[in-house]
């Protein structure tokens, strides 16, 4: 039987990465596709995974072997603070959906996509995959966190009582290109890549909420790629793995602003508003876990990475995710 890899929210950062490497990197390598794989990159349109019956006709039309499951409801800062209710139900229906389909349908493996914010908000640093259950996640997007939260406790669940190959990935802050630009709610790289080309396209201020100050670990979405094909093929516990850069690699909201401004070649006003939020200073993730399984891994460097998806924006600005405002 070939594998049938079905990636959900296929057509996100994430998932368009996965589909570039697969793409681009040689046949047969590590990284690159199998003989005999075929892969499946979802979106939205082809099924509502809220609903158990769509999710369903999903599988029946793809009967994957394998599923990297991507897909769920995200939002920037201020979206998870206002919307919680929806962020706790349509993720939890989700991945409740996806993950009983896979094991009604036989599915030999999979791996969904958690985040750092799963993580309690008060915990020892570095975080690392022993510490999700110790405490209640952050405020500011409890709705989130405790969804996916509770794909770590199904995934056990499901091992113990049926002996499925389930387990997760607990990506820290990805970038890329495709990612969600609508300054409504995008995450702080794209929301700060969009802006800023603004600011020069209308000779206006860049204006960067908050001080600057807080420092986040950013894996470029090329990278995180690979490691979620590394996860599908090498690695089979049901205990989450943290796939990011070292700690060594934080880098703080203003270097962020710095190497936006540097790779946009931007030269009006740039300044900081001190008024807005910070969210949480921050939240060092340790790769311990993951370097000593995978061996080898050369992470892309940040500026070049940064620069990659400022190049990417400016080539699709027409096409990419960037909400209502085209200015």
């Amino acid at each position: 039987m070939p594998d049938v890899i079905l990636v959900t929210g296929g057509t996100g950062l994430i998932g368009q990465a996965i589909k570039h490497v697969i793409e681009t990197e040689p046949a047969g390598s590590r990284f690159g596709k199998k003989e005999g794989e075929t892969w499946v990159f979802a979106s939205s349109s082809e099924g509502d995974l809220r609903d158990p019956e769509q999710t369903k006709k999903l599988f029946e039309k793809y009967k994957p072997t394998h599923v990297i499951h991507l897909a769920a409801l995200v939002g920037g800062l201020f979206k998870n603070m206002k919307y919680k209710l929806t962020f706790l139900r349509d993720n939890t229906l989700i991945n409740d959906n996806v993950l009983h389909t896979a094991y009604l349908t036989h599915t030999k493996k999979v791996i969904s996509c958690l985040s750092t914010c799963v993580f309690p908000d008060k915990v020892a640093y570095p975080l690392d995959e022993n510490k999700i259950h110790l405490g209640l996640p952050h405020e500011s997007n409890f709705g989130y966190a405790h969804a996916k939260r509770m794909v770590d406790v199904a995934n056990h669940a499901y091992k113990e009582e049926f002996g499925c190959n389930f387990t997760s990935a607990i990506p820290t802050n990805v970038f890329g290109p495709h990612d969600n630009f609508d300054l409504e709610d995008a995450h702080v790289i794209p929301a700060l890549i969009h802006k800023c080309f603004l600011s020069q396209k209308n000779a206006t201020p860049f204006v960067v909420a908050g001080t600057g100050k807080p420092l986040r670990q950013f894996i470029y979405s090329r990278d995180l790629a690979k490691l979620f094909i590394w996860q599908l093929r090498e690695y089979d516990d049901v205990e989450p793995v943290i796939l990011s850069v070292g700690e060594d690699e934080e880098v703080s909201i203003k270097q962020v602003a710095d190497a936006i401004v540097k790779a946009l070649k931007f030269n009006g006003e740039y300044t900081f508003d001190t008024s807005k939020a910070d969210g949480q200073f921050r939240k060092p993730a340790s790769n311990k876990k993951l370097l000593d399984l995978i061996g080898e891994f050369e992470f892309t460097p940040f500026e070049q990475a940064l620069d990659e998806t400022v190049q990417w924006f400016l080539k699709n600005y027409d096409t990419a995710r960037t909400g209502k405002i085209k200015q």
